[in-house]
């Protein structure tokens, strides 16, 4: 890989070097950016000899956007050590000086920070917010370790080993969905009966989520359509979030996303029907009578993306069943061409709509089946995703 390391102003710069000569070790080509007060604590001389490359240190060295060209270079940029300072500038957006400039015309590539400072100014909750928000972008943190500092105390703040950085580098490195795009459906659908009421089911939301967080995770972009859901996503670097509310809407994005994806996970609870008319203002009750709606059918998104699907493409459904449940999702499998079908029981105990974790048995279309134990969704999420893109 094309590798950018950054240097800031703080004593941990001195590992710099080391991270540099282990990187080229691991066979990556390095080129080093270093700010004005980092130069304080390791040499140009030095940067550039273990880079063999010039150090980017000016913003305006020869007038030239350096930045921009450095960016479009690198495949990965790496701060280490990233100082308060510069965290803040980031979560700020502020560039004022050659790194913190390079750091914003990253945005669309990844980023790894090795955070170094006292451990006082790592607990303050300014640079706690910032570091949240900078996750939240999909910038990964590595460290800080507790150690001892630089100011003779203990405390949380030493930066990561160069070992450590390295590491988090080559997990980058091996990210299988990187370039692909991803579809997933979350989430309910709700039906509107009248302006105040509508028709639903208790779907959270969360396993929906979990997936398209585990599909950044490796990697991939991801279009996520969601229904009604109190629900944020952390990877907003990756994930493109639709919010729709009923199921016409979540059929129309579905759809017009589908062709642009190498793959889809639909775990949205879709309802089946809706009524056939919705009125614009509250239906009052009328005396003692009862109220007859009448439901049409709403269309099937799965069985639409199975007749749209490519034989490149990678189709998973759904399948959330109370009785004869293998039954039930083999005839899914088959009659809505799928790749992958997951089957959950709402008789399992810890497993369906609304709880925090799950279990769930993956159905492949040559025959073969793979079951989890009751695992946490974030933890059932990344199952399915290494089961159907390996």
């Amino acid at each position: 890989m094309r590798i950018i390391v950054g240097i800031t102003g703080g004593i941990a710069a001195y590992k710099a070097p080391e991270l540099v000569r282990l990187l080229k070790k691991a066979g990556h080509e390095v080129r080093c950016a270093a700010t004005e007060h980092a130069l304080e604590f390791v040499t140009r001389v030095t940067l550039e000899t273990v880079s063999g490359a010039p150090l980017y240190s000016n913003l305006f060295a020869s007038g030239r956007t350096e930045h921009i060209s450095l960016k479009d270079w690198g495949e990965i940029l790496v701060v280490a050590p990233a100082t308060a300072n510069i965290i803040g500038k980031v979560a700020g957006g502020i560039a004022d000086d050659a790194l913190s400039t390079l750091l914003l015309a990253f945005s669309q590539k990844p980023v790894i920070m090795a955070p170094a400072m006292n451990c006082e100014m790592w607990a303050h909750p300014a640079v706690q917010r910032n570091v949240a928000l900078l996750k939240s972008w999909g910038i990964r943190m590595v460290g800080p370790e507790e150690g001892e500092l630089a100011c003779g105390v203990n405390g949380v703040g030493r930066m990561a080993e160069p070992e450590q950085i390295v590491d988090a580098v080559c997990q980058s490195e091996s990210l299988k969905l990187k370039g692909e795009r991803w579809l997933v459906t979350a989430g309910p659908t709700y039906e509107r009966i009248d302006s105040v009421r509508f028709i639903g089911n208790y779907s959270s939301g969360k396993m929906g989520f979990a997936l398209a967080e585990a599909l950044a995770k490796q990697g991939a972009d991801v279009e996520l359509v969601t229904g009604p859901t109190y629900l944020n996503v952390s990877n907003c670097q990756h994930i493109n979030v639709h919010r729709v509310e009923s199921a016409r809407e979540m059929y129309a994005a579905a759809t017009e996303a589908f062709p642009r994806c190498q793959g889809a996970i639909l775990s949205a609870a879709v309802a089946d029907y809706r009524p056939a008319e919705c009125a614009d203002h509250k239906l009052k009750k009328q005396g003692d009578e009862g109220m007859t709606l009448q439901l049409v059918q709403n269309p099937d998104i799965l069985a639409t993306l199975g007749g749209m699907k490519r034989e490149s493409q990678r189709l998973v459904g759904f399948a959330l069943e109370t009785d004869h449940e293998l039954e039930n999702a083999q005839g899914k499998l088959k009659r809505k061409n799928l790749d992958y079908i997951v089957m959950n029981s709402l008789r399992d105990k810890g497993a369906g709509f609304g709880t925090d974790t799950n279990k769930v048995t993956i159905l492949a279309a040559d025959g073969s089946r793979k079951e989890s134990p009751l695992l946490s969704k974030k933890e059932v999420a990344e199952m399915i995703v290494q089961e159907v893109t390996s």
